[in-house]
């Protein structure tokens, strides 16, 4: 295990704000140690995990949906209508020309939407985010509309849920929401597992990016950032 933290530098989510993030690199992780480490507040990319360790800011919150309880909405019923005929593959995480188009094509989208910044992504570094470091826990859903490509969801299975990594689609299809209907699928496969959380990565409130997760109800917040050796506290 190699730690290291970052830098300050320009916040990516709220404007004013500096960033700065804490690493591990750990190129043999246990589905053990992968559980440990997200249920304290870590994303996994690759072999790489990271947290804000960020100067007198505690805006980003680790948010866990609570599957047990969850009811889906007329809001949600509407998405998986919607959503009929859609094909879906589950499977180790994996790299095509599909999917280095489609994430293109999103990310280009996202740059005109929501002013995000665009960059080209190269095979080798999609490679190292989302393919590297899945060993036996990490897997990727893909979304066919007969057999066009229209999203590929990143996941891990934890012993006690699933962490929701990255989700990116085809924006010729938005009006399937086929963002909401990623998790929802989560809530489905975590039902079906008997798994008591979806960890959604990071809330936060002022971040137009972020902030939709308060909507998937009930759920939790980590309290603090733990360390291994330390409980970790949800509320």
């Amino acid at each position: 295990m190699i730690e290291f933290s970052t830098l300050e530098t320009k916040c990516s989510y709220l404007d004013g704000c500096k960033t700065r993030m804490e690493y591990k690199y750990i190129e043999n992780a246990t589905m053990e140690l992968n559980q440990a480490l997200i249920e304290r507040g870590w994303r996994r990319f690759g072999h790489y995990y990271s947290r804000p360790q960020c100067f007198n800011c505690k805006s980003c919150l680790s948010l866990r949906i609570d599957v047990k309880n969850y009811d889906f909405s007329r809001s949600a019923k509407r998405a998986f209508k919607k959503a009929e005929g859609l094909r879906y593959v589950i499977q180790s995480p994996t790299i095509s020309t599909e999917h280095l188009e489609l994430y293109d094509k999103y990310h280009r989208f996202m740059e005109q939407k929501r002013g995000w910044q665009y960059y080209n992504l190269k095979p080798q570094s999609y490679h190292e985010l989302y393919v590297s470091g899945a060993h036996n826990f990490g897997k990727e859903v893909l979304y066919f509309q007969g057999d066009q490509l229209i999203g590929v969801d990143l996941i891990d299975f934890l012993d006690d849920g699933i962490s929701s990594i990255y989700f990116y689609y085809d924006p010729d299809f938005e009006k399937l929401s086929l963002g909401r209907l990623s998790i929802y699928e989560q809530i489905i496969l975590a039902k079906e597992y008997d798994l008591d959380w979806i960890y959604l990565g990071y809330y936060v409130e002022n971040c137009q990016s972020l902030k939709y997760k308060a909507f998937y109800q009930p759920y939790q917040i980590l309290q603090g950032n733990p360390n291994l050796n330390e409980d970790s506290v949800w509320i």
